[in-house]
């Protein structure tokens, strides 16, 4: 007889939200920490506006690029399995157009030539 605490089986879409839900959330205690550092260091450096501004710019680089590439790699990674289970809006080829036949140009007949010796 089985037990009732067993564990279920985690179907494939629960474990697509928890890896969001994990990555998120480490992606946002990350850029916390960074933003508690940028503001520690700009306390203890006391008005060195240069520094300050350093301390800031290196902030605002590292939370941008911490997020930017989380967002990118949810985004490849949500294509990728779309394809994988061939979801029709990632999959479906456009359909193909016929243009109906053109007509041949025909052809324009030559410009008369002009003499190449001068009128007298």
């Amino acid at each position: 007889m089985m037990g009732k605490d067993r564990a279920k089986p985690i179907r494939e879409l629960d474990l697509e939200r928890y890896r969001a839900l994990y990555g998120l959330t480490a992606v946002v205690l990350s850029n916390f920490a960074i933003v508690a550092v940028a503001i520690a260091g700009v306390w203890r450096l006391g008005g060195d506006k240069s520094v300050i501004i350093g301390v800031l710019t290196a902030a605002f680089t590292a939370v941008s690029t911490m997020t930017t590439a989380y967002l990118g790699i949810k985004a490849v990674s949500n294509t990728a399995q779309a394809m994988a289970q061939g979801d029709p809006r990632r999959t479906q080829t456009p359909p193909e157009t016929t243009t109906p036949p053109t007509e041949t140009p025909t052809p324009t007949p030559p410009s008369p030539r002009t003499p190449d010796h001068p009128h007298p």
